[in-house]
């Protein structure tokens, strides 16, 4: 390697790690949005969705359907797809109503014309129900599904 060309990148990488540790390099418009602590923190599904959604009404829909095994073989990586073709969608979560912290994973929209499809992989300690949860409109609707766990996933 040729001297002029290291020394011109060393020059260049230190000149952004330094920038990047004085917080020059911070990204403003793609931070995420505030993590819903009281959310994750909460005991209890009702709980939970009232930290998240503002209420823990929901009406159940046959306009939101969630795709998951129905045993999943290891309870540490289970699969799950939301679809609604409600319009408007604010937002998608997710409860697994067994798990110790029930409040499994969620999704919050900004804009408009956003589809509604959200696919995670959620882990679970047990067989249980697990609910999906999405707000359109200024309502928030759900769908249920009950799945099966052969291999303990979180504490199991």
């Amino acid at each position: 390697m040729k001297r002029r060309i290291f020394l011109k990148g060393s020059l260049a990488a230190s000149t952004i790690a330094v920038a990047a540790g004085a917080g020059l390099l911070a990204p403003t418009r793609v931070l995420a949005a505030a993590w819903p602590e009281a959310a994750f923190t909460a005991k209890t599904e009702a709980d939970a969705l009232t930290a998240f959604f503002g209420t823990a009404d929901a009406q159940q829909s046959d306009q939101v359907t969630m795709k998951a095994p129905l045993q999943a073989e290891n309870g540490a990586v289970v699969p799950i797809k939301i679809m609604t073709s409600l319009s408007d969608v604010e937002a998608i979560a997710v409860v697994t109503v067994k798990n110790p912290s029930p409040y499994t994973t969620s999704l919050q929209v900004t804009g408009s014309g956003a589809g509604g499809m959200y696919s995670a992989r959620i882990k679970m300690g047990q067989t249980s129900p697990v609910n999906c949860y999405v707000k359109a409109g200024g309502k928030v609707y759900m769908t249920s599904q009950e799945i099966k766990v052969t291999v303990g996933g979180c504490g199991g």
